[in-house]
Formats: C-alpha cells, structure tokens, sequence
C-alpha cells in the first residue's frame, strides 16, 4: 500500500516521546514493504499557524504522492487535516490528550465529530480511551478498534538487576497529571534506594532539593533505555493514563512496573509484572513501590506480557485495518 503519514513528531507536554513511538509504527510498516509518505509537523514554532502549515503540507502530499491510504496521529488537528485535505481512505489513531480536548475547547467536539464521520476506522490506543472516546463522540461507535503503539523489544533489552538497593525510575513530564510529588512524598517514606525523574516540568521545583531524589532534565527518547536499565521499578503512578507507554518500555526491559489502575494500564500490567495502584492513595502508594521491589529483577514475566505487544505485531494490526479502509473503498 501507499500510505501518507500524517501526525506531530516533536514532543508534547503529556507526551513526550510520542513521535519516536509513532516513528516505530512508520518503522514496522516501511519494513512490511510499504511505501510511505510524511506530512509531518516537526517543531511548535509558529503558533496555530503550523496546523494551517501542516493542512496545506498534507494537501500537496496528498496530490503528489497518491495515497492508497491516509494514516494520521491525533483525531484534531492533525487528523481534521487529513480529512479535510485528502480525498483516500482514511485512518486516524487517537492518543489521549486529543480525546480529552473533547469538551475542554470551543469547537473540538464538532471537529472531531466530522473527523470521525470521515474516516474509514478509528484506532485507539487502549480499550479506556475508546470507551471515553465513543462516550463523547458517538460517531465513533462501531468504527474504533484498540490497537496501542507496541514496544521495539530489541531496543528495551533485558540486563542484570540495579545495584546497591531499590532504585525507582519515573519517566515522563513533571506534571500534576503524572502524580511526581505524590510518588516523591510516598519514596520519602520507604527510607531506602533512590528516585530518579527522566523529564521535566512545571512541577520541578517541587521535586528539587529532596534526599536521594534526582531529576535528569529532558532527555532524547534514545537515552530513555539506558535509564529503564539502571532502574528496580518504573513507576507511573498517573491519576489518569489512557495508555502508558513508559510502563511498556520497563516491562519489555523485564522491569517491574507500579502502574496507576486508572487508564490503559490494568489492561496490559498482570500481576507478575507489577503493582496498580489508587494514584490518590500515597501510603498504598509506598506499599505498591515495596511490592514491586520485591519481584524479580529483572523480571522475565514483565518481558513476557511487554511481547504481547511488540511493536511488528502492532504494525500488522495497523496493516489490516488500512488494508481493509483501502478495500472498502474499492468496493
């Protein structure tokens, strides 16, 4: 198939890494012997002029290249872009962020309710976010299939246990959202091993100056591997995650994860990999974080579920639901 690619590559404030995951899928499916093509917006500058950028960009690509298939990240805006631009089969994978905008700012809901009247199949990235998404948009109904952005398992690969005691490894923005001072006030109360935040936020203040706790900054996602290797638990303990990809990259690094039970997380975190836990509850918090210690390390079961969703087995699904939008068009 000719598939053009639509979608953000530069990292988000809730995401931000997400372009290096969508870049895996591209990866996968390129290595499936399709031909792809990218619209793709690569940097915030320009204010909300980039998305009118972005229109136009997928417009003459769309020309140009003569899709079989548009593929887009973010229902809007990238999504309203490969609606409104193209005229091929589309496809559009909702991530979170976009479906929590739903509501939250004047004139979204409308826009995502034309992108989802458009397109061919909707796919989203957990069995959560479509419920909450097919709630808001009942265009979606019956047109959303689960499929999340899988795990490169040759990249996260498995190596010995972290030396000298527990060391508890956080990665993402340091946001309200991503719970860090609640999991920096239950780490206080274990009184052992160390606390690492991979990322940066508005909360870092918050989070500077305390025992044992270290905060790298923003980092290239090519770093994050090396820091999930250094770490005993990966831990996201978010008050809402509609997937979790970090706890994703830990388990297929055979990590133990503590995972938050509000989200997409309780739908690929079995017990042998890890901890769910109540984001809200901070001492049921430093329980879950002593339990998750305890486990393995590094942990084979962790690896083992992380396979269920390696990133080649996740493109296929992503082939069969753009196979089945280029037939349906045929048809």
């Amino acid at each position: 198939m000719k598939i053009l690619l639509v979608s953000q590559m530069y990292p988000g404030p809730d995401d931000p890494d997400l372009g290096a995951f969508v870049r895996g899928i591209e990866r996968a499916l390129a290595d499936r012997g399709h031909e792809i093509e990218r619209s793709v917006l690569d940097s915030r500058s320009g204010g909300k002029l980039r998305h009118a950028r972005l229109a136009a960009k997928t417009a003459r690509a769309a020309r140009r290249f003569a899709p079989d298939v548009v593929y887009a990240h973010f229902l809007v805006p990238t999504g309203l872009s490969a609606a409104l631009m193209t005229r091929a089969p589309l496809v559009v994978t909702a991530h979170g962020r976009d479906v929590r905008n739903i509501g939250a700012y004047p004139g979204i809901a409308q826009a995502t309710r034309f992108v989802a009247r458009r397109a061919s199949s909707l796919i989203a990235v957990s069995d959560y976010l479509r419920r909450e998404l097919e709630t808001k948009i009942p265009e979606a109904r019956g047109k959303t299939e689960v499929v999340d952005c899988g795990v490169d398992l040759e990249l996260f690969e498995t190596s010995g246990g972290a030396p000298n005691g527990p060391v508890f490894v956080c990665v993402g923005s340091l946001t309200e959202r991503k719970n860090v001072v609640r999991l920096a006030d239950a780490f206080a109360s274990l009184g052992e091993g160390r606390l690492v935040f991979v990322g940066d936020g508005p909360l870092r203040r918050d989070l500077e100056g305390r025992p044992n706790v270290e905060i790298t900054g923003r980092i290239p996602h090519e770093q994050v591997p090396r820091y999930i290797a250094e770490a005993t638990v990966l831990c996201q303990p978010s008050t809402i995650e509609p997937f979790g990809q970090a706890l994703l990259e830990a388990m297929a690094s055979a990590r133990s994860v503590v995972a938050t039970r509000i989200g997409g997380p309780p739908e690929f975190v079995p017990p042998e990999a890890g901890v769910l836990v109540d984001p809200l509850d901070e001492a049921g918090l430093a329980d879950a974080m002593r339990r998750a210690a305890a486990l393995p390390n590094p942990n084979p079961a962790a690896r083992a579920a992380a396979a269920e969703h390696d990133v080649r087995r996740q493109a296929e699904r992503v082939e069969a639901i753009l196979g089945r939008a280029v037939r349906g068009r045929r048809a």
